[in-house]
């Protein structure tokens, strides 16, 4: 009879699965453990004295230091010490970005007769400054433009006219907008785990994913369009629903932050031992 694993046994190894390709990225931009566990003591305090205070009492440092087995005086330093200035918020600049390629394939003023994205120019009634400044609030337009120029979504020619190269803002050249991702992605599926873990028989969040263990290397280069074209599809058609929602805010009126994240993943598998798996 197998033993039931225990949930602070399971935690252990699924937390060392999730480290793997964590630790891989750390290493490979020469992030010391030191450096790493710095890191890791702020963000246990920050979220001791943030998330899990008792109700009616203000949080304590003595509390925090229980919750994260660090000392009081260790505790005091990382309340205390002033964080690194973080760079420009990732979050935000991605979404306004998004939400400027959104209306310009959306649009009925940014489109041609045929469905097309225009080519447009910088300023006029339809241009670019016009089209940042309806889907994008007050952001700069110059700025927006940078940086989807940057980013290879936009190509502004000799004439000065810009045309859209990509519908989706994925920054392809910037490694700190990549990293960023890394954290505001992981962190949001492991938020969707955890509201699972605590609510999901009563208020499950969607969380599916379908997986073979030995499909043929040759098939792979079929899939990853099948699977891009498809998933992006259906991105897309969310973006049209909270498009639509997303109104102006009322007061008093509950907002929040929302959204479906869908990624393709790959590796390579031991085949001799696969098929003594299979064979088992």
């Amino acid at each position: 009879m197998q033993r039931e694993i225990l949930p602070h046994t399971a935690l252990q190894r699924a937390l060392a699965v999730l480290l793997r390709p964590l630790c891989r990225v750390l290493l490979r931009h020469s992030v010391s453990f030191g450096a790493f566990e710095d890191i890791a003591k702020r963000v246990y305090v920050q979220v001791a004295i943030e998330e899990f205070g008792i109700p009616g009492k203000k949080p304590s440092i003595s509390r925090a230091s229980i919750l994260s087995g660090l000392t009081r005086k260790e505790v005091q330093r990382l309340l205390t010490e002033p964080e690194e200035e973080p760079g420009a918020d990732t979050s935000d600049r991605y979404n306004r970005a998004a939400r400027v390629l959104t209306g310009w394939v959306r649009d009925p003023d940014f489109i041609e007769a045929s469905g097309e994205p225009r080519r447009i120019e910088v300023e006029g009634e339809r241009g670019f400054t016009a089209l940042v400044r309806r889907h994008s609030g007050d952001m700069p337009a110059r700025a927006v433009l940078d940086e989807l120029v940057r980013v290879g979504a936009v190509k502004q020619h000799h004439d000065g006219s810009l045309e859209l190269i990509t519908h989706a803002y994925v920054p392809q050249r910037s490694p700190a907008d990549k990293l960023g991702i890394l954290g505001t992605d992981v962190a949001d599926l492991i938020a969707t785990i955890d509201h699972n873990l605590q609510h999901g028989a009563t208020d499950p969040r969607y969380q599916r994913k379908v997986m073979y263990h030995s499909i043929p290397v040759d098939a792979l280069p079929t899939f990853r369009k099948l699977s891009a074209a498809h998933s992006q599809a259906l991105l897309e058609k969310f973006d049209r629903w909270l498009a639509e929602h997303d109104t102006d805010i009322k007061p008093g009126q509950p907002r929040a932050r929302v959204g479906v994240g869908i990624h393709y993943f790959e590796e390579p598998v031991d085949t001799d031992q696969t098929q003594a798996g299979d064979s088992a």
